[in-house]
């Protein structure tokens, strides 16, 4: 699904691509393999960027011998500009399943400063994922690609935490990151503690990290977030984000999806 001729949208797409670089990846006939170890899916999936000339069943084949060496199931990433067009189609009619849908948003225009802007506190690769691990519940050999992906993106991160000023151990109200490349910015794994929701910190994190990325040359920004996740969705919509298109992923290992 993808709205007609937004060329946010293509652009949004590209620039997710861009900032989600691993060290660990490689090109088979066009389409872009990523093989972090990590915890989310976009830094270990194949990306089919072009049709390439291979049949299909070679070409996934020698996707999988890839997957296979450096010990991850092999994910395909479907969204609107996959190639080929049908490839979704083909992959369902040999049996790969699909899940964890996310739907792409865009913002076409950047926040005015407001002295309601919360201040948040800069992290470094390790911290933050560090931070985001133990949200996640991730283990130490993801929290360490994480890391590792942060620290090596052509498209630099910055990680950010919003803290409780009121109380005494600055107690972690939201956590996210941005990455900018050029114009257009990015936001990343924004996460509030369980026991922090529903208070507007995700918001007010966001906000400020719009803000910065303003000042350094921003104007428009684009994020991602889980198709059946309609209380974030509810959250960004009112901060001018709108819908844009959907992705998702597809395997025929149904350990893929952990």
């Amino acid at each position: 699904m993808l709205l007609d001729d937004d060329a946010l949208a293509r652009r949004a797409e590209e620039a997710g691509l861009n900032a989600s670089t691993p060290p660990q990846q490689a090109q088979i006939e066009g389409w872009l393999l990523r093989l972090s170890p990590g915890k989310a899916k976009r830094s270990r999936c194949v990306n089919a960027l072009a049709a390439g000339t291979l049949p299909l069943d070679d070409l996934l084949g020698r996707c999988q011998q890839s997957f296979a060496a450096a010990g991850l199931p092999l994910i395909v990433r479907v969204t609107p500009f996959s190639q080929p067009a049908d490839l979704d189609t083909q992959l369902a009619t040999r049996g790969w399943f699909s899940f964890d849908a996310a739907d792409v948003m865009v913002l076409d225009s950047l926040p005015a400063e407001s002295p309601l802007t919360p201040k948040i506190d800069a992290l470094d690769a390790d911290a933050y994922a560090r931070i985001v691990g133990e949200l996640r519940g991730s283990n130490a050999r993801e929290i360490e690609a994480h890391a590792e992906r942060l620290k090596g993106s052509p498209v630099p991160y910055r990680g950010f935490a919003l803290r409780d000023g009121a109380s005494g151990d600055g107690a972690l109200l939201a956590c996210g990151q941005y990455a900018r490349e050029d114009d257009i910015v990015g936001l990343f794994d924004i996460f509030t503690p369980a026991e922090r929701r529903g208070r507007g910190h995700a918001a007010a994190l966001c906000t400020a990290l719009l803000l910065q990325a303003k000042a350094e040359g921003a104007s428009r920004a684009y994020l991602q977030v889980g198709s059946d996740n309609v209380v974030a969705q509810r959250v960004y919509a009112r901060l001018g984000f709108r819908f844009a298109y959907r992705y998702h992923y597809r395997a025929i290992d149904p350990l893929a999806r952990d």
